[in-house]
């Protein structure tokens, strides 16, 4: 489900909310779906469950899932953005881009790095 990459700079904890994330982004995981609990995402990943209990706590921080008691952890799905959200994020992305440019990246490396999968 989650593959995790132990030479990877970033935390195990946020490398697991990550690919969460993107499967969600990709639609694998949809609105309503069930996570595997955090004992069995820890005994399938070998890793301590503490570890696990931490990315979901953080994805449902980000209201990318939800938690029934009882139940288990859920997909809440994709957030829908309005378009004012959607205007301000894309201006910092300009200006993002913009502040790259005259750092000296190459528009090059600015369309690899939004080709890429996130």
């Amino acid at each position: 489900m989650v593959h995790l990459d132990y030479r990877d700079v970033r935390p195990i904890y946020t490398q697991i909310a990550d690919g969460f994330r993107a499967q969600i982004k990709a639609g694998v995981l949809r609105g309503e779906d069930r996570l595997p609990s955090v004992r069995e995402l820890a005994a399938e990943l070998s890793i301590n469950p503490n570890t696990i209990q931490r990315a979901y706590r953080q994805l449902e921080a980000e209201g990318w899932i939800a938690t029934v008691p009882g139940k288990g952890c859920f997909v809440c799905g994709l957030r829908d953005y309005s378009e004012s959200e959607k205007q301000e994020l894309l201006a910092a992305f300009d200006k993002a881009a913009a502040a790259l440019l005259q750092q000296g990246t190459s528009r090059e490396e600015l369309i690899a790095r939004l080709e890429r999968e996130v």
